[in-house]
C-alpha cells in the first residue's frame, strides 16, 4: 500500500501503535518546501487534544517564510484568518482530560476564536530532530509546542504535535491550499 493510501485508511481515527509506526516510515522535508497555505485536518489517537480544532473553525496553517508563520488558521463564513495560540485555553484541556471531546467547549471554542486573531506571526519553522528524523518543524512562540512534520507527498504532510507535560502527539494532517 503507497503512502497516501495508507494514511486514507488511517483518517479520521485509528490507535496511537499504528500512526506512530506510520509517521516513523515517512521522510523529511526541508522547511522551504513547505512555503505556502495548507488545510488541516485531525487524526484521532485518543490524545486529550482530540475534537478540539475540527469543531473550531480551524482551517489550517500559513508558512509565508520560515520566520513568518500562522500556526492556526481559522475560517469563518467563508473568510480565513490567523489566531494567536498564545491566548488558547489549553491549560484548560490538560486539567480536564476529555474536555476538547465535549460539544459545548468545542461550541465555546467556536465562539471564542475570532478574539484570538492577530496580524502578527506567531511560530518560524527550523529543521528538528524528532524521532530520529531530521525534518522541518514549527516552533511556536509562545507556547512549549513543536509541529514537527514528515512528507507523505508533495501536497501532504502529516504533523505531530510535541507538548511538553504529555507523552504522545498529537496527530493532525495538512494538505496544500
Amino acid at each position: 500500500m503507497d503512502r497516501a493510501a495508507r494514511l486514507a485508511a488511517l483518517l479520521p481515527a485509528a490507535p496511537r501503535d499504528e500512526v506512530l509506526n506510520y509517521y516513523d516510515s515517512l521522510g523529511p522535508v526541508a522547511p522551504e518546501a513547505i512555503l505556502g497555505l495548507w488545510k488541516g485536518e485531525e487524526l484521532a489517537t485518543g490524545h486529550a487534544y482530540d475534537g478540539l480544532l475540527g469543531p473550531s473553525g480551524w482551517w489550517g496553517k500559513a508558512f509565508r517564510s520560515v520566520d513568518d508563520v500562522d500556526p492556526l488558521v481559522f475560517e469563518r463564513r467563508g473568510k480565513r484568518f490567523a489566531g494567536n495560540p498564545g491566548l488558547m485555553p489549553l491549560g484548560l484541556i490538560e486539567r480536564a482530560p476529555g474536555l476538547a471531546k465535549s460539544g459545548m467547549s468545542a461550541a465555546l471554542f467556536r465562539a471564542l476564536s475570532p478574539l484570538l486573531r492577530t496580524g502578527k506571526s506567531r511560530a518560524r519553522l527550523r529543521p528538528v530532530d524528532y524521532r530520529g528524523v531530521t525534518s522541518a518543524a514549527m516552533v511556536y512562540d509562545q507556547l512549549p509546542i513543536i509541529d514537527c512534520f514528515r512528507r507523505v507527498d508533495d501536497d501532504t504532510l502529516l504533523g505531530a504535535m510535541d507538548i511538553r507535560g504529555f507523552a504522545d502527539p498529537y496527530f493532525f494532517v495538512l494538505r496544500r491550499a
